[in-house]
């Protein structure tokens, strides 16, 4: 049993009266001293529920993300004009509503804007449709490249996926934990604003709760990162909703303000203003999902070809290929239906197995 990491326990499970926050460097340490099962499994069971149950700090994420960043995979810089985008969607998936972020990856990298996306495969607690299941289905299986293949892929294609099961193995056991548990420990919230990525980026992050916006600002803006986009998206993802206003966060400026914490500015944007009907289109089968996003790549109108040119046109926008939403929306649509976006697909197979 470790004696520092019971100690680290107890500073946290203590209860409101006599409980303490970790320091960032403490959270490093609990959480370097989990993956490497270096504690035994009654007290990470115990601390990931007792750290949720407390909820946590800024400091304590922060220090989360630092050991990440010691331990876990990272692909390199690559040459591009743009940061690259980083897309934080929690890895237990989807479960009611169609996902589309691969189709929105997709475009961007087919318009000159890098995109890294990370999870694994159907984890708790949700256990839904995960990213790495869509790609596969699509004819892209990031399950078996090795981290210096996937460097390889992402320099050609200008798309990256850091598949945790086999690129961050340590992560497993975590897994099992939350299975058991049945809750999402704080390390589901910290995973939304992992940067696995070595160069400037852009992390684009889904949340569901206000608060927890608040803590995606005041964590990287410890760890200095200021390039942030928050989306009060579909099941905790980014990707806008229609059946409501999207409530969206975005940095205008590269500084910190005069607290020391990412100025965010608030954009209301409602898909009736743009034409869209305001409903999200429900998720079916697996095999339905993928039939409706081959149509989607080939240019054909569905309901999700809605959401794809919804979340599409703002993310061309946000990125700076395009001026405002209009020309974003504008722009998807050109992708979408001169195959522009479908080629983009096939190249990307093509550098997997070559």
């Amino acid at each position: 049993m470790s004696t520092v990491f019971r100690d680290l326990l107890k500073k946290i499970a203590s209860g409101e009266h006599t409980g303490h926050n970790l320091t960032r460097a403490e959270a490093a340490t609990a959480t370097k001293m989990m993956l490497r099962k270096e504690a035994t499994p009654a007290q990470i069971g115990a601390f990931l529920i007792a750290h949720r149950i407390k909820r946590p700090t800024p400091q304590e994420i922060a220090g989360m993300l630092d050991a990440y960043d010691e331990l876990g995979p990272k692909l390199q810089p690559i040459a591009c004009e743009r940061p690259v985008i980083v897309l934080g969607i929690p890895y237990d998936g989807r479960t009611r509503t169609a996902p589309i972020s691969p189709v929105t990856a997709l475009l961007l990298a087919a318009s000159g804007q890098p995109v890294i996306m990370h999870g694994g495969d159907c984890f708790p607690t949700k256990y839904g449709v995960p990213l790495v299941d869509i790609w596969q289905r699509l004819g892209i299986d990031w399950t078996g490249l090795s981290l210096e293949k996937s460097q390889q892929v992402f320099e050609k294609t200008g798309l990256g996926f850091i598949y945790t099961p086999k690129h961050f193995p340590l992560t497993n056991s975590i897994w099992e934990y939350r299975d058991q548990l049945g809750k999402r420990p704080p390390l589901a919230t910290m995973e939304l604003i992992w940067c696995p990525y070595a160069g400037n980026a852009h992390i684009i992050a889904g949340f569901v709760h206000p608060p927890t916006e608040k803590l995606f600002q005041n964590t990287l803006a410890l760890r200095g990162v200021t390039q942030l986009t928050t989306v009060k998206g579909l099941e905790g993802s980014c990707e806008l909703p229609r059946d409501r206003t999207a409530i969206i966060g975005i940095t205008r400026t590269s500084e910190l303000d005069e607290t020391g914490n990412i100025s965010i500015e608030r954009l209301h944007l409602s898909p009736r203003d743009y034409g869209f009907t305001t409903k999200n289109e429900p998720l079916g089968t697996t095999e339905e999902l993928i039939a409706d996003i081959q149509g989607v790549l080939n240019g054909k109108p569905s309901d999700l070809m809605q959401t794809a040119l919804w979340n599409g046109g703002f993310y061309l926008w946000r990125c700076g290929i395009c001026s405002d939403m209009r020309e974003g929306i504008a722009k998807a649509e050109e992708l979408f239906t001169s195959d522009v976006v479908t080629q983009k697909l096939e190249e990307l197979s093509s550098n997997l197995l070559s």
